[in-house]
């Protein structure tokens, strides 16, 4: 397997996702804007989407691939008895989750939108959507289980492709907004579920060449079943700390007018690196690092872990950069249209700026991770996590008050720096985990051309300044034009300085 390949493999379905989400926030921005019907949506749709990052982003792999990968090794039947065990025990779990949440939903509301009590009609139309969105946790949840298998055999483009088909569906819906006036929310809700029950009869159709589902109550809890379960919830709780940190923010932030949606569409930008340059990557690299540490072959390991942390931090910091350097002109040019006012804008591109600085660190977070994850060792990541999660908490209640939602992003970055680096620290005590000879010259080139590349960008913004005002309909024309021109810019100097080589593109790992 090939890091790089696999990883473009896996991160361009991604990008496909990515952009067609763009656009379906976009379209969202101009039709609901950030009011009291987008609030309740964002809502309503932040929960199981919120999951379906918890569990199809690489969080279930970490439990997951490594013990199906063993049993993997010992035949074709033990695997598929021990998926077999998995799966039937996660969909009844999950369909008594999603029951029981339906059944006490206003409670549920109430917890994860305190901010909204006050308002009767908000709360009450927050409940409906949720209730409505909510069993795309199950279908997504048992998606990500059939993902967690193609990328256990290094099938990695059918996992990666499926999530464009929640918003091919959301994107034909909002085409028809028009049509619907207010109860657009309504027909996008039902959309989020459908989408999800797509996704899952997708991967089930692929996934059956290389597992055989055979569904009963039957189920034999053996020693590797019991494992994997106590391996699971740690591993959602560590692999997915930054959205949980999110979540966590959106919670806090329901307290404050339009200040959910402010978050939401910050988040949505930066979501498109951290998904290469951090998802993308820890899923490739966690089933190969899992064979070569039950193989025990250290110079495989020492490869694959350098490799990847330096095609993370190759992807991440020019973007960071490039985030906070453009903040404002990146989300006017986004979503900067018909309901999406400037104040909405300026207020939701303070957010990117700050969750921009932490960009690094939530990638970051997602590699050291499963360097953890593939030594079966899912306790040290969850430790770490509750403690930024705390931190987060902490931090935001502490200056909310005085400073309102703009302190979430800010506590967000600072809790996962931390994250990232007490993970580092551990794993060089446990002797997990050490720089090879050609890492250190490349950091320092890497940051040499993110920076050259900054300065370009910033140069760019000035000079389209005026086209790339808030008035102005080409404004999106002249920001791609100059996030291209940075981009290939960067490329090219990286080549020249040799911050990355051809050769990375035919190594096998």
């Amino acid at each position: 397997m090939n890091i790089v390949k696999s990883t473009g493999t896996f991160g361009f379905f991604t990008i496909i996702s990515r952009l067609l989400g763009y656009l379906r926030d976009i379209l969202i921005a101009v039709f609901l804007g950030t009011g009291v019907l987008a609030d309740a949506f964002f809502v309503a749709f932040r929960i199981p989407n919120t999951f379906r990052r918890l569990f199809s982003e690489g969080t279930f792999n970490a439990a997951f691939v490594p013990s199906y990968s063993s049993e993997l090794a010992k035949g074709k039947k033990k695997s598929n008895e021990f998926a077999n065990n998995i799966f039937n025990l996660l969909f009844l779990v999950l369909f008594f989750l999603v029951l029981i949440v339906q059944i006490f939903m206003p409670t549920f509301v109430t917890m994860i939108a305190p901010g909204f009590v006050d308002d009767d009609s908000k709360m009450n139309l927050a409940i409906n959507l949720t209730r409505i969105t909510f069993p795309f946790l199950l279908f997504i949840c048992i998606a990500s289980f059939f993902a967690a298998i193609l990328n256990s055999h290094n099938k990695f483009a059918a996992a990666s492709a499926a999530p464009i088909i929640l918003n091919i569906v959301l994107i034909i819906i909002l085409f028809f907004s028009k049509f619907l006036g207010d109860e657009l929310v309504y027909y996008l809700s039902y959309a989020v579920s459908f989408a999800g029950l797509l996704q899952l009869l997708f991967l089930y159709k692929i996934v059956g060449q290389f597992y055989s589902l055979k569904f009963n109550f039957k189920i034999k809890v053996d020693k590797q079943v019991k494992i994997f379960f106590k391996k699971l919830l740690p591993s959602i709780f560590a692999s997915g700390v930054t959205q949980i940190n999110i979540l966590v923010g959106t919670i806090i932030a329901s307290f404050q007018a339009s200040a959910v949606s402010y978050l939401y569409y910050a988040d949505r930008i930066y979501q498109i690196n951290l998904a290469l340059a951090g998802i993308a990557i820890s899923v490739v690299i966690l089933p190969q690092l899992s064979k070569h540490i039950q193989s025990k072959k250290k110079n495989k390991i020492l490869l694959i872990q350098n490799k990847a942390l330096e095609l993370s931090l190759f992807l991440s910091i020019p973007a960071s950069i490039a985030l906070v350097v453009g903040s404002e002109y990146i989300t006017s040019a986004l979503f900067g249209y018909g309901s999406f006012n400037e104040v909405a804008v300026q207020n939701s591109a303070k957010a990117l700026y700050f969750f921009a600085l932490g960009l690094p660190a939530f990638s970051l977070i997602k590699i050291f991770s499963s360097f953890f994850f593939a030594n079966h060792n899912t306790k040290t990541p969850f430790y770490i996590s509750l403690l930024s999660v705390a931190l987060n908490i902490v931090i935001s209640l502490y200056y909310f008050k005085e400073i309102g939602f703009i302190i979430i992003p800010i506590a967000t970055s600072v809790s996962s720096w931390i994250n990232g680096m007490l993970l580092f620290i551990l794993l060089k005590k446990d002797n997990l985990f050490n720089f090879n000879k050609e890492f250190v010259l490349r950091f320092i080139k890497i940051i040499f051309a993110s920076v050259f590349m900054g300065v370009l960008f910033n140069f760019l913004l000035i000079y389209f300044k005026d086209q790339l005002a808030f008035e102005q309909n080409m404004k999106s024309f002249y920001l791609i034009l100059s996030v291209m021109m940075s981009l290939l810019f960067y490329l090219f100097f990286s080549y020249m300085i040799k911050a990355f080589k051809i050769s990375d593109f035919k190594l096998n790992y």
